[in-house]
């Protein structure tokens, strides 16, 4: 993270970070570690790793496993499964899912509407 961590954080950012230091590290690391490795100063709370992790393996982007008294985690997911994972719950949200993707995609830049476009020619194929 750039800047002060203890500073207020967009929604998501703080589990997109741990996703982002997951992925990277060679091996499963302890909330500890993860805390250590997002926050050097310390200013970034136990708590609130251990409850970022906990949530991302509810979403099934992590796994977990026991060490000893502790758990040690690793990514299942990108960052960009995350993004993915609160479109959906969102969509889901919704009754008219029709209107809320034609909204979406008009919403889109040309550059990603081809994009996505390509993404569901391919899928199809």
């Amino acid at each position: 993270m750039t800047g002060n961590p203890a500073a207020r954080r967009a929604p998501g950012e703080l589990a997109a970070e741990v996703l982002r230091v997951l992925g990277g590290a060679g091996s499963a690391l302890t909330p500890a570690e993860v805390r250590d490795a997002l926050d050097p100063t310390g200013a970034l709370s136990y708590s609130a790793v251990v409850t970022t992790l906990t949530r991302l393996h509810s979403k099934k982007l992590v796994n977990r496993r026991r060490d000893g008294r502790a758990y040690r985690y690793s990514a299942s997911a990108d960052p960009a499964a995350l993004t993915a994972w609160r479109m959906g719950r969102l969509l889901d949200a919704e009754s008219d899912r029709a209107s809320v993707l034609m909204r979406f995609v008009s919403t889109l830049s040309e550059h990603d509407e081809a994009l996505l476009r390509d993404m569901l020619r391919d899928h199809d194929a």
